[in-house]
C-alpha cells in the first residue's frame, strides 16, 4: 500500500516536464548545415591557400632556374682556308673525333664524303657566342700534299675561313650529378615528337593536364593485351620528374594531377613539352644521370639529335617508360622490342608509313659501344683547365650555370702527345727494373701566343695527380741556359767566349766545401761558352754562375716567369730547383719567341648560356729578356741540338735550326728534355713518383719522347727575327777575339753591337796587317800611274799625293789623325 502511494505521489503530469536539451527538427537541420558550410568553406579556403602554394611552387621553378646545367668544355676548332696545313690524316682524325659518318650524298648535318684528294663537308655549325655563330654549311676542301689548295662553301666567309666546330673534350658537373644538354624544341625531330606524343600522351594537345579518357583508354588496352599505354599525360609525368617523387600514394598522385592543371593553365604546350624533353631521364654514366633527349643521343650514339634515325629516336623514347630495363647496351633484346612497340604506335597514329616502319624494324640499334658523353678521353688537358677556372669564377658557377668553355686544345696535338708518350714510355719501361715503374709527363704550348695545345700527366686512368703541374722535381740542366744568357748579357761574354771547365770548390755559408763534377767526371778546360752549354759541362757552368751570385740568378728566373722560390744556395745554379714541367714550358716559352713573355693558358673564351661572352684570352705579351740577348741565347740552344747532348733531335730535320736543352738530376732520378720548333715548345719529364734512379738522362729518358711527339706534327723552322743591336762577326772560337774566315778556328757568330770585341787573334792580326800592306801597295801603284798620267799632260802634281806610306800621318792634321783613329776600329771591324 505504501508502494503504491509512493508512485502516485512521485509520478508528474506530462504536461509539466522540462524541456532541457531538446530542439526542433528544424532548428538542428540549420546548425547542421551551418557545421557542414563551414567545414567546406575552411576546406575551400585551405585547398585554395594549398593551390596557391603548389602555383607559386610551380612557377618559381619552372620561370626561374630550372636545372643545374654543367659547363662543357670543348677544344679549339679546326680553321681551314686555303694554305692551311692540314692533310689527310689531320681531317680523318678531326671527323672521326667529331664523330662524322661517311656518307655519298653528304645530305645531313655530320656526314662527308671524299673523293680522292677532294673533301664534301656538311657541318653541324657550332656557337661561339651570341655574335659569332657558324651555321650549318657544306664545304667543298682539296688538298695537294700538306696543304688545303681550294676550298669553297655554300656560305660566305668573310674573312677566307671556315671552322670545323670543337670537339668536346669534358664537363663540370653539378652536385646533384645530374648531366644534361639543354635543347630547344625546334632542335628537337618531329618524328620524335611524334613517337613520344603516339607512346605516352596521344591526347597531349587537347587535355587541361589530365587526361580521362587517357586514363580510361591506358587502363582498358592494359587488359586486353593491346600495346602498353601509361595512363599519366607528358604534364603529369613532367610534375612527377620535376617536382616530386616516385612514390605510389594517393598524396602524390592528387599533388600531381592538381599541379599538372596548375602547369597547364600557366604555360603553353609548346613550353610544357620543350621542359619534358630536357627533364626525362633516360640512363645513367657512372654516378651522373643523362637527362634530356639532347643528351641521351650522344650518350648512346654519340650524335645530335636531328642525325639520328627514325628507329633510334624511337629507340629514345621507349626508354622513357624505363630506362634500366630498356638500356640497350646491357638488354639490346628488350630495348629492340620497346622499340618497335614505339614504331607501331607511330604507325597506328599515322605519322609513320607502313614503308617507313617495315625499314625502321629491320635496323640494328647502332648503340655506341662505350659512351663517350661524360668522361673526357683528354683528362689531363681538362684538369688544367679546371685549375685555370677556379682562379676567375666560383664553383658553383663552373657547376651550374651551363658556361660554355672554349679551350686551347689542339686535339691533334694533343692525340699526338698520347701517343708519343705511351709509345716511348712502354720501350723505356722494358729497360731494366729501375726503369719499370717509369712515368712521364708531356706539356706543350705556340710559343707566339702562349696557348697550351697538348698535356700528358697523368697514368691510363686520371687520379687528380696531374704530374705536368703538380710533379715538382728537380729541374737538373734545363737552368743552365739562364747563367749563360746573363754572361751574354752583361757584356763580359759573347758566344766564343772561354769558359773554365777545370775542378771547382765552392765554400758555403756553413763553412763546409762544395764540389760540382761533371757528369762524365772528366775535366775540360777552356772551352767556348757555346760548347760548355751545348756538352752540358757542370764545373764551367758553377764557375761562371758564382761569377754573377746565386740572387742574379734567381733574379732573372724571376724575369722568366718562375714564381717559385729559389733556394740561395750555389747547387741552385745545376737545377736543384724543384720546378713542374708546367714552370718550366713558361721559361722556355721565352727563348722561343725572342724574349717576350706569355703566360701559358689553357682557355680561349668562356660563354654563360645566353650567349654572352664572359671572358676572351688575349695576349696579355711582356718584354722579359732583350731581344739581342734572347737572339744569342737561342743560338747558344741551337748548338745544343746541332752539336751537343741533343744530337739526337736532329733526325727531325736540320732545316728546323731546333733548340733545346737537356736535363739530368743527380743519380740519375730525373730526366728532362725542353726544346722549341717554330710553331711548339714542349717540355718532357721522366722519373719515378717515389724519386728512385731511373738510370736513364735527359739524353736518353726525355729526349726520345719529345723527339716522337714532335715527328707527328708539322714543324716550321726557328726563324727568330734579327733585332737591332746584333752584328755577325768572325770570331776565334775559344778566346771570342776578332777572327777572319780564314783563320783555322774562326766562327761567324751574332754578337752585341754594343759589346763588340777590342782584341783580335794572332792570325787575323797577320792577315790583317798583311791586307792592309797590300792595299797601300796598290794605293801606291794607282798614285804612281796617274801621276805620270798627269806629267804627261803637263798637269801640276798635288804636293804630298805620290809620298809614302810612312809620312801619310806626318802630313796629316791633328784634326784629321783624330778621325782616322776613330774611324780605325770601325773599319777593323767591318774587315774581320
Amino acid at each position: 500500500m505504501q508502494k503504491s502511494n509512493f508512485k502516485r505521489s512521485t509520478t508528474l503530469p506530462q504536461s509539466s516536464r522540462p524541456a532541457i536539451g531538446t530542439l526542433p527538427s528544424q532548428q538542428r537541420g540549420i546548425v547542421f548545415s551551418s557545421l557542414i558550410l563551414l567545414v567546406i568553406i575552411a576546406g575551400m579556403v585551405l585547398l585554395a591557400l594549398y593551390l596557391i602554394k603548389l602555383d607559386r611552387t610551380i612557377t618559381h621553378k619552372f620561370e626561374g632556374k630550372r636545372w643545374d646545367i654543367p659547363a662543357k668544355v670543348y677544344s679549339q676548332p679546326l680553321e681551314l682556308y686555303q694554305g692551311a696545313n692540314v692533310d689527310r690524316e689531320t681531317m680523318k682524325t678531326w671527323l672521326e673525333l667529331l664523330n662524322y659518318q661517311s656518307n655519298k650524298s653528304y645530305d645531313r648535318t655530320g656526314t662527308y664524303h671524299r673523293s680522292g684528294n677532294t673533301y664534301f663537308i656538311h657541318t653541324r655549325g657550332f656557337t661561339y657566342s651570341a655574335n659569332d655563330k657558324d651555321a650549318e654549311q657544306v664545304i667543298k676542301m682539296t688538298i695537294s700534299g700538306n696543304k688545303i689548295a681550294s676550298i669553297q662553301s655554300t656560305l660566305p666567309a668573310k674573312s677566307g675561313i671556315i671552322r670545323l666546330e670543337p670537339v668536346n673534350i669534358g664537363g663540370i658537373y653539378p652536385d646533384s650529378n645530374e648531366d644534361r644538354l639543354v635543347v630547344s624544341l625546334d632542335e628537337v625531330p618531329q618524328p620524335l615528337i611524334d613517337a613520344l606524343i603516339a607512346t605516352e600522351d596521344r591526347a597531349f594537345y587537347e587535355h587541361k593536364g589530365v587526361s580521362i579518357r587517357g586514363i580510361a583508354r591506358a587502363v582498358l588496352n592494359n587488359f586486353s593485351g593491346g600495346s602498353m599505354q601509361g595512363g599519366s599525360t607528358i604534364t603529369q609525368q613532367l610534375i612527377k620528374n620535376f617536382y616530386l617523387n616516385s612514390d605510389r600514394t594517393l598524396k602524390r598522385k592528387a599533388n600531381e594531377a592538381l599541379m599538372a592543371v596548375l602547369l597547364e593553365l600557366h604555360y603553353s604546350k609548346d613550353e610544357i613539352l620543350q621542359t619534358y624533353l630536357n627533364e626525362i631521364y633516360l640512363g645513367q654514366n657512372g654516378n651522373r644521370s643523362i637527362n634530356g633527349f639532347g643528351l641521351a643521343s650522344q650518350f648512346y650514339f654519340d650524335k645530335p639529335l636531328k642525325e639520328l634515325r627514325i628507329d633510334q629516336q624511337a629507340m629514345l623514347v621507349g626508354m622513357a617508360k624505363g630506362p634500366s630495363i630498356y638500356n640497350p647496351r646491357r638488354h639490346p633484346n628488350d630495348s629492340k622490342a620497346r622499340r618497335d612497340v614505339v614504331l607501331n604506335n607511330m604507325l597506328a597514329m599515322g605519322t609513320l608509313s607502313q614503308e617507313d616502319y617495315e625499314k625502321a624494324l629491320e635496323q640494328p640499334l647502332g648503340v655506341v659501344d662505350k659512351p663517350v658523353e661524360g668522361k673526357s678521353q683528354f683528362p689531363d688537358f681538362l684538369d688544367i683547365v679546371k685549375r685555370e677556372l677556379n682562379t676567375v669564377y666560383y664553383s658553383d658557377d663552373l657547376k651550374n650555370e651551363g658556361l660554355i668553355i672554349i679551350s686551347t686544345l689542339d686535339p691533334i696535338a694533343q692525340l699526338a702527345a698520347d701517343k708519343a708518350v705511351d709509345k716511348k714510355l712502354s720501350e723505356l719501361r722494358r729497360n731494366s727494373s729501375k726503369t719499370k715503374d717509369l712515368q712521364g709527363a708531356l706539356v706543350s704550348a705556340n710559343p707566339e701566343t702562349g696557348e697550351l695545345v697538348s698535356v700528358v700527366g697523368s697514368g691510363s686512368e686520371f687520379t687528380g695527380f696531374n704530374r705536368a703541374v703538380d710533379a715538382k722535381r728537380q729541374v737538373g740542366s734545363l737552368l743552365k741556359p739562364v747563367i749563360y744568357m746573363t754572361a751574354l748579357e752583361s757584356g763580359r761574354y759573347n758566344l766564343a767566349s772561354p769558359v773554365d771547365d777545370s775542378p771547382i770548390t765552392v765554400t758555403l755559408g756553413d763553412g763546409t766545401k762544395w764540389n760540382p763534377k761533371n757528369y762524365s767526371n772528366r775535366d775540360h778546360g777552356y772551352v767556348p761558352l757555346t760548347t760548355a752549354l751545348a756538352k752540358s759541362y757542370n764545373q764551367s757552368t758553377v764557375r761562371l754562375g758564382m761569377e754573377f751570385g746565386v740572387d742574379t740568378f734567381a733574379r732573372q728566373l724571376r724575369r722568366l716567369g718562375v714564381q717559385e722560390k729559389i733556394p740561395p744556395y750555389p747547387s741552385a745554379l745545376l737545377g736543384s730547383v724543384n720546378l713542374s714541367p708546367m714552370d718550366m714550358l713558361g721559361v722556355y716559352q721565352v727563348f722561343a719567341t725572342g724574349g717576350f713573355r706569355t703566360p701559358i693558358h689553357s682557355i680561349r673564351t668562356v660563354i654563360d648560356n645566353r650567349g654572352r661572352i664572359l671572358q676572351r684570352t688575349g695576349l696579355n705579351t711582356q718584354r722579359s729578356i732583350p731581344p739581342e740577348t734572347n737572339f744569342l741565347t737561342n743560338y747558344a740552344l741551337q748548338q745544343v741540338v746541332s752539336n751537343g747532348t741533343a744530337r739526337r733531335a736532329q733526325s727531325l730535320g736540320s732545316h728546323l735550326n731546333l733548340a733545346g736543352k737537356t736535363g739530368t738530376t743527380n743519380n740519375y732520378r730525373d730526366a728532362w728534355f725542353a726544346g722549341y720548333s717554330g710553331n711548339y715548345v714542349s717540355v718532357v719529364w721522366v722519373g719515378r713518383d717515389d724519386n728512385k734512379p731511373i738510370g736513364l738522362s735527359g739524353g736518353t729518358g726525355a729526349l726520345p719522347v719529345w723527339i716522337d711527339y714532335m715527328k707527328r706534327l708539322k714543324l716550321t723552322p726557328v726563324a727568330l727575327p734579327e733585332p737591332e743591336g746584333i752584328e755577325w762577326l768572325w770570331l776565334e772560337n775559344n778566346s771570342g777575339k776578332l777572327s777572319n774566315e780564314r783563320c783555322a778556328d774562326a766562327r761567324y757568330l751574332p754578337v752585341l753591337s754594343a759589346h763588340l770585341p777590342k782584341e783580335a787573334s794572332a792570325c787575323a792580326l797577320g792577315l790583317y796587317q798583311q791586307e792592309r800592306a797590300r792595299e797601300q801597295l796598290q794605293w801606291q801603284s794607282q798614285q804612281g800611274v796617274i801621276n805620270q798620267q798627269r806629267r804627261r799632260e803637263g798637269l801640276e802634281i798635288p804636293n804630298g799625293e805620290a809620298v809614302d806610306s810612312d809620312n801619310d800621318e806626318d802630313q796629316a792634321d791633328s784634326n784629321d789623325a783624330q778621325s782616322r783613329a776613330d774611324t780605325w776600329y770601325d773599319r777593323a771591324v767591318e774587315w774581320f
